[in-house]
Formats: C-alpha cells, sequence, structure tokens
C-alpha cells in the first residue's frame, strides 16, 4: 500500500484498489516466530510451530519440549503429557487467573474495568508489560508429570540447555513463542524507530490511514474479538469525520 496523489493504491494479488481512507486490520498474528537456537537443532529432530499443531499425532512419540510460557505452551503441553514425556521451558512467569470466576467467563475482566483500562494509564501500562495467563496455573502442569524447565537458551544436536544450566535431549520441540507483526506492506511514514506503527486510539499521523486490532492499541482488549468493536467504533466517528486535506 502507497500514497497516490490525494489518496492511497492497495495492491492485493489479483487486483488493485483505489481509497480515499484505508483501515490496516491484519490483526497481531501474521508471522510465526520461532527462536533462532532453533536452527542449531539435528535436522532430525521434528521441530513446529504452535500454529501448526493440530494434535499429539502431529509430532514423533518420545521426549517432547514445548518452548513457551503463555496459554497456548501450556494447553499443549497438558496434551502432549498424556501420551508422552514433555518439558516445558518458561522463560518469563505470567500472572495467572481463572478461566471462571463465580461461574462468569473472561466478562470479570470486563466487570473488574481491567479489560477497559487504557495503555496510556498506570495500570495500563503495568497490564501490558505483565501479560496474563487465562485459566492455566503453574502448578497445573507438574501434576500432569510435565517437567518445568526455565528459558531455553541454546541448542546442539538433539540436546536444548537453559537459563539455569541444565538440559535435555529431544525428539521434538513445539515452539510456542507467538508471532510478529507484518506491516511492510504499508510504504508510508507511520512507523517510529521501533518499526511499530504510531498512531492514536488507531489514528495515525497520515490523513485517512487507520490501524485496527493492534495489541493494546487502546485497551487489553483491543485485539480480542469481544472488545475490539470500541476501537472500531472510534475509528468509525474518524472516518465520519474525516476531509482530505487540499
Amino acid at each position: 500500500m502507497r500514497a497516490d496523489g490525494g489518496g492511497f493504491v492497495v495492491e492485493a494479488a489479483d487486483r488493485t484498489y483505489e481509497a480515499d481512507q484505508v483501515v490496516v486490520a491484519t490483526g497481531p498474528f501474521q508471522v510465526p516466530f520461532i527462536p533462532a537456537i532453533s536452527e542449531r537443532l539435528d535436522p532430525g529432530i521434528m521441530q513446529l510451530h504452535s500454529s501448526s499443531y493440530g494434535s499429539p499425532e502431529d509430532l514423533p512419540h518420545g521426549t517432547v519440549l514445548a518452548v513457551g510460557g503463555g496459554n497456548t505452551g501450556f494447553q499443549i503441553a497438558a496434551e502432549l503429557a498424556e501420551s508422552r514425556e514433555v518439558h516445558l521451558a518458561v522463560g518469563t512467569r505470567q500472572t495467572p487467573l481463572p478461566q471462571r470466576i463465580a461461574g462468569r467467563d473472561l466478562r470479570y475482566l470486563e466487570a473488574t474495568g481491567l479489560m477497559s483500562k487504557p495503555v496510556t494509564s498506570r495500570l495500563g501500562q503495568r497490564m501490558k508489560e505483565r501479560e496474563t495467563l487465562i485459566g492455566s496455573s503453574p502448578g497445573g502442569p507438574r501434576k500432569q508429570g510435565i517437567r518445568m524447565r526455565t528459558r531455553a537458551t541454546g541448542a546442539s544436536g538433539s540436546t536444548v540447555t537453559f537459563a539455569d544450566g541444565a538440559s535435555v535431549r529431544v525428539d521434538a520441540v513445539l515452539w510456542s513463542t507467538g508471532f510478529r507483526l507484518d506491516q511492510s506492506f504499508v510504504e508510508l511514514p507511520v512507523f517510529d524507530h521501533s518499526g511499530a506503527a504510531a498512531h492514536q486510539r488507531g489514528v495515525s499521523a497520515v490523513p485517512g490511514l487507520y490501524f485496527l486490532g493492534l495489541p493494546w492499541q487502546h485497551t487489553r482488549g483491543s485485539a480480542l474479538l469481544g472488545w475490539v468493536k470500541h476501537d472500531a467504533q472510534h475509528i468509525a466517528r474518524a472516518i465520519d469525520d474525516f476531509t482530505r486535506p487540499a
């Protein structure tokens, strides 16, 4: 996508669009991220990103290392532990929260006001820097026979080493290490020095260009289906009020 005269040109695979205004709503889950240490493992060691995981049958029997301390890492490790020896490497501990409180699902985060705290607030900044673990507990895996490990820091052959100096030989590695944004298709001066889109609640400094669905775009719920509507409504009002500069 690029600027063209008073508007924008967006090139898709099969056609080209011209528009006065554009909303980039590609979300935060675009490019699966796998740490560089994966390249040091023997080619015979099966490696799979969580985005490609469907069931335990996707991985060989033997010792499996799941890497990643988010909800996905905990949940897949639990499923694999029913039929395999599983180790779970967690680099940063996340604050555990229950899936349900008083019979109510994640809506309790909204009822307590946590979901709507803006990123500009003190609490919002603290929450942004410390993500939460929903429905999983750090103590749960041990009860399921999962061996907890510290951050995976190195690999060689079939051996992965950890921050505490321990190591384990593995037959497969499941990378639950998240995703990276890819907005390289936006060929406009709208990114800061770190490569992140610069905006105010989705409204960029480039007239007529907006972003939607980014993590913590405005609140904890900005990238979640149940709450992204609030940012969408804000952007819709900006679109209605838009006047192309002369």
